[in-house]
Order: structure tokens, then C-alpha cells, then sequence
């Protein structure tokens, strides 16, 4: 990597006003937070080969927040060609950056029988409190030369991090139950909640071997600090449109569950009691009844005691420019009894530079805290012309 403008690993932190102002246009009793936004660049640079992807953060709590931001390079000839995780950290909170460390014996590629090479990717961390551990979890990528494998298996992974030896440990895979409609799963670039008792709901998608049709459900997990492991999982959701519903992303809001999920066409989202069970998805809207327009990429969730927002990409003629419209990243609040996103809360996140920005996270870094973390993905070539 050489230094310059180019390939930005961005953080928008979102710092929340106490204040709360009424709003009776969508949803009797529904408040506006306040918030400021905060655009930090974390590193810079690109060779024109490779770029990072995927700057996911996990915060270890304490007097001092410890955040643990992981993330890899992505081969530009190639389509989702991901190498070893690395790690960059911050005991300042944001102020000062060590790394990017690469990780390669623990979380790096594996071969396989076949000539066959194994990637974990689309890791995300979060903190367990249950057993005081940072854990991350994503799912595997499998290659054949420089090109994704054909009809692959997939599993879910995860690891866990040592603070003190600024470690992790070697990626592990979920045991799932013997059906062949598990024969793609995982739980790459989702958000998962912690239930007070430990147990972890962890969003995933899965298809059977020869299908292109994804579903995607909640499992309960249980972690010991060092197995996870599968208990159950709840409704199967689809849709029968081109790749179905894949990469779910779960929030807690005021006692109910809510499930955003990605489809080539359009998001989806739904909402249900427990966790695990929900009513059938429909397509995300803004208040006014037209489509929010997002499509074909992630949406995830930030949470606040007194709101409940969430961060996407969405059609606008302004950025036809941009892969799949993929930046700006854009923030609202949803109604969560509607389930729409309020128009007029809408507001740019991070800014559009021609890269695109779909593959992104969220972190809860204190009470007061939210980062999102992003990075500049240099594909198409020549998407830099526009100052990435």
C-alpha cells in the first residue's frame, strides 16, 4: 500500500444528543433523536492491485473501550477474491491506530483437497458479555486459482480474541444439523444480539447444493468461550426472486426483534417477539408508502434507548455512476411500528467518491457511541476518477 488519498478505511461515529423531538407524521408517538456526525479516516492507500474490504469493528468495554477493527484485502482481477484477515486497534477511541497486523496463521486461507484454498471473510466482531469475549463470526469463501469455486460449500465461522496477546484464534466452523439445505450457509456480514442468559441469535442464509435461491432464518447459539454451537433455528424466509433473501441483519428494539434483509432487487424487512419467529417480509419503505430503493447490498441497524435507525444504499439518478448505487451510505429512523424508514430524518452518512460502499458494519462503541465503519471498494476500475 502506498500513502495517498485513494482506498479510504472510513468511521462515521454518531454521537447522540439527549434531547428528543416529537414527530406526527409517521407512527403516534414516535421522537427524532439527535445526533452529530463524525467522518475520521483510519488509513489510506491504494496499489492499484488490491484493496481492503470489509473494516468491521468490536468494542471490549471497560473504563478505556479497547476497539478491535478487522479486515482484508480483495483481489481487484477477481469477483470476491478475499486473503487473510487483519486487525487494526484503538485504546483512544479513534484517536490513535495501530496495524493493520495481519493475522494469517489464525485467520488466514487454508488448502484443501482439490487444490481447493479456504477464506474466512465477511467477519464481523462483537463483544460477548455472558463470557467476557470479543467474538467474531462470518462464513468461508472457497477458491480454485483466483476464482471463486464452483457450487462450494459454505460454513459459518468464528473466533475469539486474546487482549492481552493481541490474538485471535484459529477460525473454527459452526456444526450444523445434517440437511442438505445447509449445504451453502453462513453468517457473513450480519448482526447478531445477545440475549442476557448468553445465548447468541445469529442471522444466516443457506441454499442447497445446485440452487441460487437463498433463505435466511435466525439460529440460537450457544457460546462457552470457546464452542459455538447450534441449538436451534426459527422461520425460513424467501422470496422468489433472484438469489432470495440473503445476508440478515438482527436488532433488539424495545422488546421486539427486527430482521433487515438483502435481495437483488429490493431490501426486505420484517419484525417478530422472540427472535427466531417473524411475519413474512416485505419490502423496506419510506413513511410516504414509495420504496426506499435499496437493493442488492447490505442494510444494518444502529440502536439507541430512544430510536431505531438504520444505514443503506438506495437507487438515486444522481449516483448511476456508482456499482449497484452503492454510496452514499445514508442513515434514517425507522417507525418501528410501521416499519418504514421516515423520509425526513434521512441524512448522509459517509460520501459518495465513486467507490462503493455496500459492505459496511456497525459498532455500539459506549452508551453515547455508534461507529460505522467502511471502506472504499476500488472495483469498478476507473472508479477512482471520481476521488476515491
Amino acid at each position: 500500500m502506498r500513502p495517498g488519498s485513494r482506498g479510504l478505511q472510513r468511521i462515521a461515529a454518531l454521537v447522540f444528543a439527549a434531547v428528543t423531538i416529537p414527530v406526527v407524521a409517521c407512527g403516534e408517538g414516535l421522537k427524532t433523536v439527535d445526533y452529530d456526525i463524525q467522518l475520521d479516516t483510519v488509513c489510506s492507500g491504494f496499489d492499484g492491485a488490491k484493496c481492503w474490504v470489509h473494516p468491521r469493528a468490536g468494542t471490549i468495554p471497560g473504563e478505556s473501550p479497547i476497539v478491535v477493527m478487522t479486515m482484508q484485502k480483495l483481489l481487484l482481477s477477481g469477483s470476491d477474491v478475499f486473503y487473510a484477515l487483519n486487525e487494526m486497534r484503538t485504546d483512544d477511541l479513534g484517536r490513535t491506530w495501530t496495524g493493520p497486523v495481519e493475522h494469517g496463521d489464525t485467520l488466514g486461507r487454508r488448502k484443501e483437497d482439490d487444490g481447493i484454498v479456504a477464506c474466512v471473510c465477511d467477519f464481523t466482531p462483537k463483544w460477548h458479555a455472558k463470557t467476557g469475549t470479543l467474538l467474531g463470526t462470518g462464513h468461508v469463501a472457497r477458491y480454485k486459482g483466483d476464482h471463486l469455486a464452483k457450487d462450494y460449500d459454505r460454513q459459518t465461522t468464528y473466533s475469539w480474541y486474546d487482549p492481552e496477546a493481541r490474538t485471535w484464534m484459529p477460525w473454527r466452523t459452526v456444526d450444523m444439523p445434517d440437511d442438505p439445505k445447509f449445504y451453502s450457509s453462513g453468517a457473513g456480514s450480519t448482526q447478531r444480539v445477545d440475549l442476557p442468559n448468553g445465548d447468541i441469535l445469529l442471522p444466516f442464509y443457506f441454499r442447497p447444493k445446485g440452487s441460487r435461491i437463498s433463505s435466511s432464518a435466525v439460529m440460537r447459539c450457544r457460546f462457552d468461550g470457546e464452542t459455538l454451537r447450534y441449538i436451534e433455528h426459527g422461520d425460513e424466509m424467501s422470496v422468489d426472486v433472484p438469489r432470495g433473501l440473503g445476508e440478515p441483519s438482527l436488532a433488539a428494539f424495545n422488546g421486539r426483534y427486527y430482521l433487515t434483509l438483502r435481495n437483488d432487487e429490493k431490501g426486505y424487512v420484517t419484525s417478530g417477539a422472540d427472535g427466531v419467529h417473524f411475519a413474512p417480509p416485505r419490502p423496506w419503505t419510506f413513511d410516504d408508502g414509495e420504496e426506499l430503493g435499496s437493493y442488492n447490498t447490505q442494510q444494518h441497524w444502529v440502536t439507541h434507548p430512544d430510536a431505531l435507525f438504520l444505514v443503506y444504499t438506495r437507487r438515486d439518478p444522481k449516483y448511476d455512476h456508482v456499482f449497484r448505487h452503492r454510496a452514499p451510505l445514508r442513515i434514517a429512523q425507522v417507525d418501528p411500528e410501521h416499519l418504514c424508514v421516515v423520509r425526513s430524518t434521512e441524512r448522509e452518512l459517509v460520501p459518495e467518491r465513486g467507490a462503493r460502499l455496500g459492505n459496511f458494519a456497525v459498532t455500539k462503541v459506549n452508551e453515547r457511541e455508534t461507529w460505522v465503519t467502511v471502506a472504499e471498494w476500488m472495483q469498478p476500475v476507473g472508479c477512482e476518477k471520481y476521488g476515491s
